[in-house]
């Protein structure tokens, strides 16, 4: 299916070019979404869980980009990412604003017993960025398939290129965020605008939109 040497012709690399350009032209919101849920980690395992969580986003997003025609067909799909963000949406703001619990007033002296004050949990925190990558990133997807459909190498390696310069980004953005901690809100009002969106294109899409089930579009 991949013949990798077809990245290397003139029409090749026209198309990487525009698939690289595309992707990162349409990542502005995810990488400020990324950063946003790996910042409050430790430098090293910030960097484990954007590896983790984008690597198995772009497993899945290069699978998606392959039967991006079929994609179209899928009633509901986008309705469904938008669900799903607003759901990682949530995730954060749980963590940003933890409940008090009994056991953590009645003895705060007691970790070693009770377990670390932390909040954030390194393999939720992976999830959320996968879904959070997977979910925003199926216009991107639907984009670059438009472009790359006869060049299916070129398609993977342009989002694999795509996907680690965009981890890289979301790298520097979390660590603008421990030092700016006002970001992580902005970065939650981007979740929440990007889902938002995600529904209400999902619930009026003409083609994969869920209205079409009531009969409203």
């Amino acid at each position: 299916m991949f013949d990798f040497a077809d990245i290397f012709t003139p029409a090749g690399l026209a198309v990487l070019g525009q698939v690289i350009l595309i992707d990162l032209t349409l990542a502005g919101d995810n990488v400020i979404v990324l950063g946003t849920l790996a910042a409050g980690f430790p430098p090293a395992q910030r960097k484990r869980i954007l590896g983790i969580g984008v690597g198995i986003a772009m497993v899945f997003l290069i699978g998606f980009a392959l039967v991006a025609t079929q994609l179209l067909s899928i009633v509901g799909l986008l309705f469904a990412g938008g669900l799903l963000l607003l759901w990682v949406a949530w995730k954060l703001f749980r963590e940003l604003h933890p409940a008090s619990t009994p056991a953590a007033v009645d003895d705060p002296d007691t970790p070693a017993i009770e377990g670390p004050p932390s909040t954030r949990n390194f393999g939720r925190a992976i999830v959320s960025v996968a879904i959070a990558d997977l979910s925003m990133s199926l216009d991107n997807v639907l984009a670059v398939a438009g472009t790359a459909r006869d060049h299916p190498a070129v398609l993977f390696i342009g989002l694999a290129l795509s996907v680690t310069l965009m981890g890289l980004a979301a790298n520097i953005v979390a660590r603008l965020i421990e030092r700016f901690r006002w970001i992580i809100y902005l970065g939650l009002a981007v979740i929440l605008y990007v889902a938002g969106k995600m529904i209400h294109e999902g619930f009026v899409d003409p083609q994969i939109g869920v209205g079409r089930w009531f009969g409203l579009i």
